[in-house]
């Protein structure tokens, strides 16, 4: 069986990844599960893989992985599709990873996302970050952030990647794609040397180190819209990432550059649907409001980032929870699937169970569950969230004698 058999029939499964391994049969991955590919697979020796890895390869490629035993790449094939290409070696044999990447860039609307991340597409400088584990859709989400902005304006679009996965035409936009190790040496220089050729927006594959940030933060404090990726957990696990890359002595600097220049954090996990078809996003979304600013730039107060997120609603800000709430409020996901992508389980559980948290607030901007009534959750109301001063001070004044 070839390689492009094997991806065929991968495909026809609704396979997002292939895993080729020495003495197992193909290995695909669907709905988050890995499974094999099929009992009429055969098992694949070192040699096939080895084989159909160099089929890949041009001249240099072949000596970077004879040089580096690893390889990253890109690679299309006619009437199939595109495909991310991890090559390595592991206990001596040659081993291949592939993410099939789809022809057609997803909108927001396919990729379940919320309508506030069109609206953190329309900003017109500053650095904005898609962050999660790997495999949690940042691609596809930066993917869709570019093609609305190709699609409303009249921009250049500066992307560097490693390897580039989309590949995103021009419409309203010129399209500029660079590719690590075939384009340019790395996200530094080529950052570097995106900022002499004009770009409106420049979308950078991953911030991997202390320079590539230097860069990216720089390129946002001189006017450009700068999109980028770290795999971090959530908003404050990205904060205290980018901080931990520059010595302490930099590091109050780097906080006021963050507070003037980032515009928002998009964190995404994927949860397995209800109903078995595929994968829906939770999304945590920070704004850098006013209030956010104040705790990105003190580091005494950094903590405080997940309540900000909470509170802040009226900037189009939700939390991880908040998200999972409304999911399960459309019965997208079961409340299982819920409790294991949640950031506090037990306080998860209070709030849909119908209590009130033992902070004193009240949740429910995303989907507030009050009362289960036939299995089902009922949203009884909707409220402003309450802080437990504003509390006491309703129930000094009240004219009607009822706690409000």
């Amino acid at each position: 069986m070839t390689l492009e058999e094997i991806l065929k029939k991968a495909l026809e499964k609704g396979a997002t990844d292939v895993h080729l391994k020495a003495g197992v049969m193909p290995v695909i991955r669907r709905n988050g599960v890995l499974r094999p590919l099929g009992s009429s697979a055969p098992i694949l020796n070192g040699n096939q893989i080895l084989e159909m890895a160099m089929g890949l390869l041009d001249e240099k490629q072949r000596a970077h992985f004879e040089e580096f035993r690893e390889i990253d790449l890109g690679y299309g094939i006619s009437g199939l599709g595109r495909f991310r290409i991890s090559v390595f070696r592991q206990r001596g044999t040659t081993r291949m990873v592939i993410r099939n990447i789809p022809f057609k860039v997803p909108t927001f609307e396919e990729l379940t996302l919320p309508a506030m991340v069109s609206k953190i597409a329309q900003q017109e400088r500053g650095l904005v970050l898609v962050t999660g584990v790997a495999g949690s859709g940042k691609s596809s989400t930066l993917a869709a952030l570019i093609d609305d902005i190709n699609k409303r304006d009249s921009k250049h679009i500066l992307t560097i990647e490693d390897p580039i996965e989309y590949l995103i035409r021009d419409r309203k936009s010129l399209i500029t794609q660079r590719e690590i190790g075939i384009d340019s040496y790395s996200f530094a220089r080529a950052l570097r040397a995106g900022l002499r050729q004009d770009p409106d927006v420049i979308l950078i594959g991953e911030m991997r180190d202390r320079e590539t940030i230097e860069s990216a933060l720089l390129a946002a404090e001189t006017g450009h819209l700068v999109l980028s990726t770290l795999h971090t957990l959530d908003a404050t696990e990205t904060i205290n990432r980018i901080l931990a890359a520059f010595e302490a002595s930099q590091q109050a600097q780097v906080r006021m550059q963050l507070g003037a220049t980032l515009k928002a954090v998009i964190s995404q996990r994927l949860c397995r649907r209800k109903d078995g078809a595929g994968l829906v996003p939770a999304v945590e979304i920070m704004i850098n409001s006013a209030r956010v600013r104040d705790l990105i730039e003190d580091p005494k107060e950094t903590t405080g980032i997940p309540q900000a997120i909470e509170e802040g609603a009226v900037y189009g800000m939700q939390g991880f929870d908040q998200s999972l709430m409304e999911l399960l409020n459309k019965d997208l996901i079961t409340y299982e699937e819920a409790l294991l992508h949640c950031a506090r389980p037990e306080d998860f559980r209070i709030r849909v169970e119908g209590f009130t948290a033992m902070d004193g607030k009240k949740w429910s901007q995303t989907g507030l569950y009050d009362r289960k009534v036939n299995d089902k959750w009922h949203n009884i109301t909707e409220v402003e969230i309450v802080m437990p001063t504003e509390i006491k001070k309703t129930r000094k004044t009240g004219s009607d004698g009822d706690d409000k």
